[in-house]
């Protein structure tokens, strides 16, 4: 279903990282098609990992980040609809990495935009906008970082705290 890696923490560099990367113990990426259905297929791979790790607990809230992060990457960070012809290699990526630390888990999002993720203005009638609101209230923290060098975009990420 996915990978055991860490690249978007190595894309992001050690000076970068929310976490210490001595306390990584598991990594599992997957990466994930700029199609509305990737948001189910990211938390189907967080309900799978979360219960190979032994972290079912915290699957409630972090299904629901990895929803809104995916879907903010799908609406704000990939031009609508890649034509076919398009080669695999140059199609948008989009990519999902939960990452098993010391007392944390991190969920990171990877997306080719380069624009900052900005929470909107809460409007409780609107019907969408509250994306970031609910990432910062479900995570212990939340950040993005622009990606360098030939790997363009940015990783939006949130830590989760963990009894482990």
């Amino acid at each position: 279903m996915g990978t055991e890696a860490t690249p978007l923490l190595d894309a992001l560099g050690h000076p970068l990282l929310p976490v210490d990367p001595r306390s990584v113990s598991d990594a599992a990426a997957i990466e994930l098609a700029p199609r509305p259905e990737s948001v189910r297929q990211a938390r189907d791979f967080a309900r799978v990992t979360l219960h190979s790790w032994q972290l079912d607990e915290q699957f409630d809230c972090v299904a629901l980040v990895v929803s809104e992060l995916v879907t903010n990457a799908l609406r704000h960070g990939v031009a609508p609809r890649t034509p076919e012809w398009v080669p695999a290699q140059a199609r948008p990526r989009l990519e999902l990495e939960l990452v098993r630390c010391t007392a944390r888990l991190v969920c990171a999002v990877r997306d080719p935009s380069e624009r900052a993720p900005r929470p909107a203005h809460a409007d409780s009638a609107a019907e969408s906008g509250r994306g970031l609101h609910l990432v910062e209230s479900f995570s212990d923290d939340w950040g993005w970082r622009p990606l360098h060098g030939k790997a363009r975009g940015k990783i939006v990420w949130a830590i989760f705290l963990t009894d482990s």
